[in-house]
């Protein structure tokens, strides 16, 4: 009878051991922070800490804050007859994902690609990856990183991340406008306050604003991923407000959230709509 020599016997253990040992391992680890800030243009500077605006106006911050309630970060899918899917929670027909490859029912090994293909139902999707609870207020004239969790955790699968959607649950701003043409609209630095919040965890938040990424979670990219989300204003927000229409409370404030400064409130609402949150993203290993 022919003897197997003892070290065949470890060929079959050894591949078996470091199959086993990249098991559920994810493509990328994310590392969220979040920062909101107001910041001022060198090019807009009129003195006194105003800022001049597109319509002549000039404006100055004196207090303001954002409100977030949480980041979503999605993938698209489909469109090309393929989706994706996370190793870690292998679809129907399927057990162990690892190495680029899904064990079968039927046990043969299956590649990712392949069974994205078979997933793909050829229509173009918009998927959650993960949530980032916010739930707080940040300063915009003194901002600060917040560093933010997962849910339902950091670690993706193979996936790539298309665009973060941030609900914003409030927003409050003080501060001054005066006039800079001659003669001028009105006489003086109008004071002004706005405040938009909402109420309950169902309620419509104030603004929902959707931010690019293009994130990839893949073996051809290092696996560790700082996204700094940042959401930045600028006077530029401002510009298109008619800040003449305002009308002063008896306080001598014009307050945006009165009926009578509808208008106004609206058309500050509506350029905060068309903010666009970006992220810096730096990647490497484990």
């Amino acid at each position: 009878m022919k003897r197997l020599h003892s070290r065949a016997w470890l060929l079959p253990l050894a591949l078996l051991s470091g199959c086993a040992f990249d098991a559920g391992e994810s493509f990328a680890v994310l590392e969220p922070s979040v920062e909101a800030a107001y910041t001022t243009l060198s090019d807009r500077n009129a003195g006194d800490g105003y800022q001049a605006l597109a319509s002549d106006f000039q404006l100055r911050m004196d207090t303001g804050a954002v409100s977030l309630g949480s980041i979503d970060l999605l993938a698209s899918s489909g469109g090309g007859g393929t989706t994706t899917f996370d190793p870690s929670s292998p679809p129907p027909g399927y057990t162990l994902c690892h190495n680029g490859h899904c064990h079968s029912d039927s046990g043969a090994l299956v590649d990712y690609a392949d069974i994205e293909a078979e997933l793909g139902g050829g229509g173009s999707s918009t998927v959650t990856v993960a949530n980032l609870p916010v739930d707080a207020e940040l300063d915009l004239l003194s901002p600060t990183t917040r560093d933010l969790a997962c849910e339902p955790g950091c670690e993706l699968g193979k996936t790539t991340l298309s665009s973060g959607r941030w609900s914003i649950t409030g927003l409050r701003m003080t501060g001054s406008v005066r006039d800079g043409r001659v003669p001028a609209r009105f006489a003086g630095a109008l004071p002004f306050r706005f405040t938009a919040t909402v109420a309950g965890a169902e309620a419509t938040p104030v603004a929902v604003l959707k931010g690019d990424l293009d994130v990839p979670s893949d073996r051809e990219n290092a696996p560790r991923v700082t996204l700094g989300l940042k959401l930045a204003l600028t006077p530029a927000l401002f510009d298109a407000v008619d800040w003449s229409a305002a009308k002063p409370g008896a306080d001598g404030v014009a307050d945006l959230d009165a009926p009578e400064n509808a208008a106004v409130r609206a058309a500050l609402l509506e350029k905060v709509a068309q903010l666009s949150p970006i992220a810096e993203v730096n990647r490497g290993s484990r």
